[in-house]
């Protein structure tokens, strides 16, 4: 019996490169087959001294990582040239007066390239119909001793198609679920040049003008959800630094450290509040 190939992704490497270059100098995209990780190569480059702007793609992730040390599972295209995931990594330098909320903008540009009805859960994931869609992973490193910037790694997983649950605490959703057509490459160039618009934006504004469309898009709205250090209170939106905003009987707790994990409660809501 033969076993069929994969059909090779066509990457839209120039179209992105064109519609980015103009904005960010010395912009490139690149295409790896496999890397352990697009965040930990982007890393080592800069810690090396080469913090360059790039668009990193791996059609293959060995050893992909997400928040708080967990993996990140990708592959390549298992059937029909459909690749399982989309991952990638946006890497250049920023010097924003403050790097609170940069993850929920990321996250929002995401949203708002794909779908409409596409949730955002704080303070990193994606979401659809309470199953997690895509995760955001950023890590930044100092590549000067007098430069005011440092370099940022955006690293982004999609499911494409929907993975196997067993063991996630958390239901799976792949893209195609959403959109039966799209592949990789399309969701790519969806996603890629807003995204560094979005970047920029938030490089000379913050979060705050980021906030109202966060907000409207949350997916824990006056849900109630228990943070990993076991408080628990009910979800009241982000604030203008996009913070996440708790009430419980004690009031109205602004949540900010990148190390919470909220998980919706079973149950009912509070009544009190």
């Amino acid at each position: 019996m033969t076993v069929p190939t994969a059909t090779p992704i066509r990457w839209p490497a120039e179209a992105i490169w064109e519609a980015v270059a103009p904005v960010l100098p010395g912009f490139t995209v690149e295409v790896l087959p496999e890397v352990d990780s697009t965040n930990s190569e982007l890393m080592r480059r800069a810690r090396a001294g080469r913090p360059d702007p790039v668009l990193l793609v791996a059609e293959q992730q060995s050893a992909g990582r997400g928040r708080m040390g967990r993996q990140w599972h990708s592959g390549a295209a298992p059937r029909g040239g459909v690749a399982k995931a989309l991952t990638f990594s946006l890497g250049l330098n920023l010097a924003p007066a403050d790097w609170s909320g940069l993850s929920l903008a990321v996250g929002l540009s995401v949203a708002q390239s794909l779908h409409p009805d596409i949730r955002l859960k704080w303070p990193n994931d994606l979401w659809w119909h309470d199953r997690k869609l895509a995760g955001i992973l950023i890590e930044t490193a100092n590549w000067g001793e007098t430069s005011a910037s440092r370099y940022v790694v955006i690293g982004v997983g999609i499911n494409l198609l929907t993975p196997d649950a067993t063991g996630l605490s958390t239901a799976p959703v792949g893209l195609r679920e959403l959109l039966p057509d799209v592949d990789a490459a399309q969701a790519l160039l969806s996603i890629a040049a807003p995204l560094v618009q979005t970047v920029q934006r938030f490089e000379t504004h913050g979060f705050a003008p980021f906030q109202k469309a966060f907000n409207t898009r949350d997916a824990l709205t006056q849900l109630p959800v228990t943070l990993s250090d076991g408080v628990q209170g009910v979800a009241q939106g982000v604030d203008a630094t996009g913070a996440l905003r708790l009430a419980n009987a004690q009031g109205v707790r602004r949540i900010t450290s990148a190390e919470v994990s909220v998980r919706v409660q079973k149950g009912p809501a509070y009544d009190h509040l």
